[in-house]
C-alpha cells in the first residue's frame, strides 16, 4: 500500500463572508497501492481538486488522516507531520502535476523539464537528451525547445507540466485533470505515458472526466458527489 486515506474532510472559512464555514469534501476514504491509479471523478465543485491539495498539503485538512507509507516501511501522516517533513517528502517522495505552468520566463521548455532529473544528480547533458525524447513523445515539436512555454499554447503548456511530473516521477503521483486541455491525439500520449508509469510501480491520483479514458488507465474510481 502507498496511501490510506480515512473519512478526510475539509472545511473553509469565508472571513469576508462573516467567518461563515463551507464544506469542500467530507467523509473521503480510499487507498492507492503501488503501480496503481485511482481516479477522482464527480460533477464539478465536489472537492476533487481540494482532495489532492489536502494530499500534497497545500490545504490543511479540517478532520480524517491521510498515511504515506514510504519505501523503508514508516508511516507518515500527512495532516499532522511538520512543514519541514512535507518539504522534504515533495521533493523525493510525492508530485503534482497541476494544470497551471510556473516557471520562470526566461526557462525553455527543455530545460524546464531536464530540470527534475538534473536536481536528482543526473548529468546536464543525459537530462537534456531524457527531456528531448520525452518532450517528443508528447508531440511538443522540436523548434519549441528553445522557448519559453509561457509563449505556448494552453494544451502545449499542460503537456510541459506533464512532462515534468513523469520525467523524474515520484513514489505518489498526483494530476490535476491531466488531459483537460488536449487533442485526442496528445491525450493518448499521455495515457501511454501513465500506463507506463504503473509498470514501473508509481502510484497515482488523478482527476478525471472522460469515462473512457478513465477506463483506459485506471484500476478503481472514487465518485464524489454533491452534498445536499
Amino acid at each position: 500500500m502507498k496511501l490510506t486515506v480515512n473519512h478526510l474532510a475539509k472545511q473553509f472559512t469565508l472571513h469576508n463572508r462573516d467567518g461563515i464555514t463551507v464544506t469542500g469534501f467530507s467523509d473521503v476514504s480510499f487507498t492507492v497501492a503501488d503501480g496503481e491509479l485511482l481516479a477522482l471523478t464527480g460533477p464539478s465543485g465536489t472537492g476533487k481538486s481540494s482532495i489532492l491539495k489536502a494530499i500534497y498539503r497545500t490545504y490543511l485538512s479540517s478532520s480524517g488522516t491521510i498515511h504515506l507509507h514510504r519505501k523503508d516501511g514508516s508511516i507518515v501522516d500527512l495532516t499532522t507531520c511538520c512543514e519541514n517533513s512535507i518539504l522534504e517528502l515533495r521533493k523525493k517522495e510525492i508530485g503534482f502535476v497541476t494544470q497551471f505552468l510556473k516557471i520562470l520566463p526566461r526557462i525553455t521548455a527543455l530545460q524546464s523539464v531536464a530540470s527534475p532529473l538534473i536536481e536528482r544528480g543526473e548529468y546536464e547533458k543525459n537530462a537534456r537528451e531524457t527531456a528531448s525524447q520525452l518532450l517528443d513523445s508528447l508531440n511538443i515539436r522540436e523548434e519549441l525547445f528553445h522557448l519559453s512555454p509561457l509563449t505556448f499554447s494552453g494544451g502545449e503548456q499542460q503537456r510541459i507540466n506533464i512532462a515534468r511530473g513523469v520525467i523524474a516521477p515520484r513514489d505518489l503521483l498526483l494530476l490535476d485533470e491531466p488531459t483537460a486541455s488536449l487533442d485526442e491525439d496528445s491525450s493518448n500520449r499521455v495515457l501511454d505515458l501513465l500506463l507506463e508509469l504503473k509498470e514501473k510501480g508509481i502510484a497515482m491520483i488523478g482527476i478525471f472526466h472522460d469515462k473512457r479514458k478513465t477506463e483506459r488507465v485506471a484500476d478503481k474510481v472514487y465518485t464524489i458527489n454533491r452534498e445536499i
